[in-house]
């Protein structure tokens, strides 16, 4: 909610200065701070705080006053914050989700919103007792392809949607980056099905403005992981790749040091709290699946079958839409190929994130109408970009910090609510695949005696 005098800009602190952040301090700090303005940081690591402020000083930005993350409530009070940005390791949003809206302040919090039911009843509660607001940033909305394919379901094309075929390739390169960090604990990130998928979820939910009723899942970790890679004659004798001579030529290693921007934030971090960002993908301690296949009831009668693939030679996604007109078809290719000198480096060099850069590979989009007893068409997409998520992330940073803003008849902006929906269809995967029983989401919400 903007404040009541538009002259007064909004005082939003971040907590979590890992390299998701530099989207939020740069847009906050630079991009809007006609409006807005940076007025803390909090994390766990002062180094990495320490790397922001050099930065925002690149971009002509003054330095902030840094917190560390057990003092983020103190923080709230002593900079007399508006809004926050929570994008720390996902298994600790729901604390500084809490923490903020009870000090009444607005929270920004990365997907996935937390990473089980108890943290996402907590979120809730608090959400529905506080007054600030709670938005999820489900960029992929703002992408002009997903804007496409709303205003065309919504449109009534290819008429009543009983059915969606989802598949998402995560190639070697950028699916592999899951399993060299924190992700590759399903306690820190909840698996691939909460971490990563909830986006994905989050955009069938919204296209077919429909709630998801029950989920069956199937998983298993196929390729990453000691016994796969032995298996598949990928293991390497190492643990993390700095300073392995193991690790030298090997193309699912990631190294740090001939990184700059990764070496401050992680490699130069590593005093602080030991945590390393180059473990290596084949070696122990991977508890998320890396092969995953889910079935979706929804409230509307339509079905989906999903899949998702984190070791693909090439990345994209292809959806098919079957509906009582006909069907609409998207695919989304973001690179056709792993190119061998770009194997061991992360997606989006500049700043570590993933979509910040397109890459070097080819691509295309295609969106296809295929009506009954017509042939089919294609339909054009304007405003597209191959850089930041397709240019959703510049969309969604203006939409959620400036109060100037249009009316949004697509309703990209996302409440607790439709952060809950899309993280429950990853949390009933995930038990389905531990139980192999089907499970109905409502269920994950009723809190079950101790």
């Amino acid at each position: 909610m903007p404040p009541a005098d538009p002259a007064v800009r909004r005082r939003f602190a971040i907590v979590g200065t890992g390299a998701r952040a530099e989207m939020y301090t740069s847009a906050i700090a630079v991009d809007h701070s006609d409006v807005v303005e940076l007025v803390g940081l909090a994390d766990t690591n002062p180094h990495r705080m320490a790397a922001h402020n050099r930065r925002l000083g690149e971009f002509g930005a003054a330095p902030v006053p840094t917190y560390a993350a057990d003092d983020f409530a103190a923080m709230l009070a002593k900079e007399r914050v508006d809004a926050v940005v929570v994008s720390t390791v996902d298994a600790t949003h729901d604390r500084y989700i809490v923490t903020a809206l009870e000090a009444g302040c607005d929270v920004i919090v990365e997907k996935p919103m937390t990473t089980d039911e108890e943290k996402c009843r907590r979120v809730l509660a608090a959400a529905r007792e506080n007054p600030g607001s709670v938005t999820v940033t489900f960029n992929y909305r703002y992408n002009p392809v997903h804007e496409t394919v709303r205003e065309l379901l919504a449109s009534g094309v290819v008429g009543e949607i009983a059915s969606v075929h989802f598949e998402w390739l995560l190639d070697v390169r950028h699916g592999a980056d899951y399993f060299r960090r924190w992700h590759r604990d399903k306690a820190s990130s909840g698996g691939l099905l909460v971490h990563k998928a909830s986006h994905h979820f989050d955009l069938v939910n919204w296209w077919l403005d429909a709630q998801p009723v029950t989920v069956s899942g199937s998983g298993r970790l196929s390729f990453y992981g000691p016994d796969a890679g032995g298996r598949h004659g990928y293991a390497r004798p190492y643990d993390r790749a700095h300073g392995a001579d193991a690790a030298r030529d090997d193309p699912f290693a990631l190294h740090l040091a001939a990184q700059p921007a990764l070496r401050e934030l992680y490699l130069d971090a590593e005093a602080h709290d030991g945590y390393r960002r180059d473990q290596n993908v084949f070696a122990p301690g991977v508890t998320i699946e890396d092969d995953m296949a889910v079935l979706v009831d929804y409230s509307t009668g339509a079905t989906m079958t999903y899949h998702l693939t984190a070791y693909s030679p090439w990345e994209g996604y292809r959806i098919g839409f079957n509906g009582s007109r006909g069907r609409l078809e998207v695919e989304v290719v973001e690179n056709d190929h792993v190119a061998p000198t770009l194997a061991g480096e992360v997606k989006g060099k500049s700043a570590a994130l993933h979509g910040v850069e397109a890459a070097a590979e080819n691509g295309w989009i295609r969106v296809l109408v295929r009506p009954f007893w017509e042939p089919p068409r294609e339909v054009p997409i304007t405003g597209h970009s191959r850089h930041g998520h397709g240019g959703a992330d510049s969309r969604m940073l203006a939409a959620l910090l400036r109060p100037d803003q249009p009316p949004d008849p697509l309703g990209r902006r996302a409440t607790e609510r439709e952060g809950a929906q899309a993280l429950l269809v990853g949390l009933a995967a995930n038990r389905s695949i531990a139980t192999g029983q089907r499970v109905r989401v409502a269920d994950l919400l009723v809190e079950t005696p101790s």
